[in-house]
């Protein structure tokens, strides 16, 4: 279980959440939407100990996690698929899916047999055995997408936040990667993702957080999220003209 309790956190005078409250079960898909600019991506990186809240706390299992956890004890814990990750482009892909396992390696560097095992699942899991050696410089931006949120994957971490993971995917991949997200929650990961694709978002995932000025102004089922005129006043869009993504 992860929890955020009245969160407000700012770049420099820029104030980007305004009292977040939330809590996040195991084993739950949730869905983050809101226009661009709400607040979305700042929920997180908060969330993920990236931008530390001005006022506020997030706890993990009942502890404040980032005054009780260590930044490699909470990398272990939480992973965050950044909405702009800087591609790598000297690496292929299993050495950028390696990145994944920093948190665990030793003093040396050395991979384990489970990190490798950790590596290879998450490759598979994207479908990207094919690509595992190629250069990212080689790869379409759907490709490098994928490949990025397989190093989160490799991360296994129980929390898993992903910002825009299904950017650059043509359907059938955004389809897949969705798919296997749910699989990976129904197996009791705890999985948020902040995405424009309503239509997947709605399939896939149990609820729906609409996020609008740094607030959450919404917290449901994502047919009646959807439907609401609360989040049709947030996009700029007719009442009702929403619902259809459901």
């Amino acid at each position: 279980m992860i929890a955020a309790q009245d969160l407000h956190a700012a770049y420099r005078d820029r104030a980007v959440l305004r009292g977040v409250t939330l809590r996040l079960a195991d084993g739950e898909l949730t869905g983050v939407i809101g226009p661009n600019g709400a607040g979305k991506s700042s929920l997180l990186k908060v969330l993920a100990r990236l931008l530390p809240p001005s006022r506020g706390t997030v706890t993990l299992g009942g502890r404040d996690l980032y005054r009780t956890f260590s930044a490699r004890q909470a990398a272990r814990r939480v992973a965050l698929l950044p909405q702009d990750e800087a591609a790598a482009f000297p690496l292929t892909v299993r050495e950028l899916v390696g990145l994944g396992r920093t948190p665990y390696l030793n003093a040396f560097g050395w991979f384990s047999p489970a990190d490798v095992r950790a590596v290879d699942r998450a490759v598979s899991a994207l479908g990207l055995r094919a690509l595992a050696e190629r250069p990212l410089g080689e790869l379409s931006g759907g490709e490098r997408k994928r490949a990025s949120v397989a190093r989160a994957l490799a991360q296994e971490a129980s929390v898993l936040l992903l910002d825009e993971p299904a950017a650059h995917l043509d359907p059938g991949h955004a389809a897949a990667l969705f798919a296997v997200l749910r699989r990976l929650a129904r197996a009791g990961r705890t999985v948020m993702v902040a995405a424009h694709e309503l239509s997947l978002l709605a399939h896939h995932c149990d609820r729906l957080l609409l996020v609008d000025r740094g607030r959450v102004v919404l917290d449901g089922r994502p047919k009646r999220v959807l439907a609401s005129a609360v989040t049709a006043r947030a996009f700029g869009v007719p009442r009702g003209s929403l619902r259809g993504w459901g």
